[in-house]
């Protein structure tokens, strides 16, 4: 066990830890958010940005610590992962369609990288490998951007105390702003 964290091989969900657990002997990558699309774009590996802009830093610390207080619901390699997670903490951004992928980039590519190779009707146009290449590479990239959560129409943002009280009141997915209770309002301060 960790000096720092103790013994949390037995937990799951989010979890609290210091850095060198959290590596785990890895490698620390920055995920960028507020990019341009032509950075995205150019990023030919998924997960690694996000044209949404992140929130402040005293709104990104106050959700992750109600989340690993109340939980971010079960985990779900496509739709509800560690990328979500941050994502989420970082932006407040929620997506609200249950029939695509979640935020995740890494998740998203993966579907892109797959439709790109098997579903697109314009690889019968070209017959040399590099011209299958940039066909498959154009809709890749297409595919990622539409999936990109700065850009989808399916989101919402959506504080924190709301995304917990639609998780308890529903197993399968958060119900839109408008579907959940409003919170109380916070009394001013004097």
């Amino acid at each position: 066990p960790c000096p720092n964290c103790g013994d949390q091989s037995s937990l799951d969900g989010v979890i609290r830890s210091c850095l060198d657990c959290f590596l785990w002997g890895g490698e620390l990558y920055l995920f960028e958010y507020g990019v341009s699309p032509t950075f995205f774009l150019a990023k030919a590996r998924g997960g690694t940005c996000t044209l949404a802009a992140a929130d402040p830093p005293e709104d990104v610390l106050h959700r992750a610590s109600f989340l690993l207080e109340n939980g971010f619901g079960g985990y779900c390699l496509f739709r509800n992962n560690c990328e979500d997670f941050a994502i989420y903490c970082k932006t407040g951004l929620i997506v609200f369609t249950s029939i695509s992928v979640g935020r995740s980039g890494q998740a998203a590519s993966f579907i892109a990288a797959a439709s790109s190779v098997l579903s697109s009707p314009l690889r019968f146009l070209t017959t040399s490998f590099s011209g299958l290449a940039v066909v498959g590479l154009c809709m890749y990239s297409i595919s990622r951007l539409v999936s990109d959560i700065g850009v989808r129409r399916d989101v919402k943002k959506i504080p924190v105390e709301r995304l917990v009280a639609a998780d308890c009141s529903s197993e399968s997915s958060v119900e839109p702003p408008e579907a959940v209770p409003p919170l109380p309002a916070k009394e001013k301060e004097t």
